[in-house]
């Protein structure tokens, strides 16, 4: 019931990790979350590692990562033409990062960055969907933007992807073809100067034994544990390399229906 054949056009499918450390984080999320993996060669210093979870794909980790650039994880829509959308994005105020490209015969990307700064994969698949799991626990459950413009955010990927906003001042809710599909927040002062981003949310049996694994681990627990309303507990992680995420108890875990 969270298994995942095809992703409709413009729905959240996968995320990966860009790594500085990636032995101490593939070890972290191995243990964290119950992953199994195997590693896909990249070239002869990188690999690609593909975290599993009750058979199936359900995240990534790479150290491919330039000098500089702090660990992250990166976030990915699945999209049936990334050409198409080539034109449709910088019309819109968005910006190319990189692609259209290849990925071997793993699919297609698009690498973009919204008018607020906010960056996005987007992926025609080929051989690899995304992820295979969502939801239950162990696997991805919910991609969030923090940004600056909500209003503005809300008519670039509306014109890119055709998603549909619900909620107000305090969250807004993303719809695509009539799916559940993330959520967006404006960002305040209490978040001082944090850049605009994409984050994504894996869900876990125990907010507060997760919490003191995470430590127990080597990573950091951000925030204290809050509730969303009707939805569950979450907090924000920072594993043993900075990478930043969500780790949430589900009230109740939506099954994936195609």
């Amino acid at each position: 019931m969270y298994k995942v054949t095809k992703y409709p056009h413009g729905t959240f499918s996968w995320a990966d990790n860009s790594s500085t450390d990636p032995a101490k984080a593939i070890a972290f999320y191995m243990d964290l979350f119950g992953w199994g993996k195997y590693q896909i060669p990249i070239d002869e210093n990188n690999t690609y590692t593909m975290f599993q979870h009750q058979g199936e794909n359900a995240a990534a980790l790479s150290g491919m990562i330039p000098p500089g650039i702090p660990s992250f994880w990166f976030n990915y829509v699945t999209v049936d033409d990334v050409d198409a959308l080539v034109d449709v994005v910088t019309e819109n105020g968005g910006a190319i990062i990189m692609g259209p490209m290849d990925l071997f015969d793993s699919g297609r990307m698009l690498h973009i960055q919204d008018p607020e700064g906010a960056h996005l994969g987007l992926w025609q698949p080929k051989q690899h969907i995304g992820a295979g799991i969502v939801n239950t626990v162990g696997a991805m459950c919910w991609n969030e933007l923090l940004t600056r413009d909500a209003e503005t955010a809300k008519a670039f990927y509306s014109a890119v992807l055709g998603w549909e906003f619900h909620g107000g001042e305090h969250y807004i809710h993303i719809t695509n073809q009539g799916r559940s599909n993330g959520g967006m927040m404006q960002m305040d002062e209490n978040f001082g100067k944090m850049p605009p981003m994409w984050m994504v949310y894996f869900h876990v049996a125990d907010i507060d034994a997760a919490m003191k694994r995470v430590e127990e681990l080597g990573g950091k627990v951000v925030t204290q544990k809050m509730e969303a309303p009707d939805a569950g507990w979450f907090t924000v992680i920072e594993d043993p390399a900075g990478a930043v995420f969500y780790i949430m108890e589900l009230a109740k875990a939506d099954p994936w229906v195609e």
